[in-house]
């Protein structure tokens, strides 16, 4: 999820440079909805981990 993430912010800055401003607040804005979901789980299965793995 991380790699689309990439991905996506590198379409975003490409699109900046050629001026091309709506794809690349698209592009953006999935971006940082894909990086901030993938943080999300890591930490949720973080948490998971530990709880999980302390009551075994």
């Amino acid at each position: 999820m991380l790699r689309w993430a990439l991905i996506f912010f590198v379409i975003s800055l490409v699109a900046g440079v050629f001026g091309f401003t709506g794809v690349a607040q698209g592009a953006r804005s999935i971006a940082k909805v894909l990086f901030f979901l993938a943080i999300a789980l890591f930490l949720l299965f973080v948490i998971l981990a530990f709880t999980i793995g302390s009551s075994l």
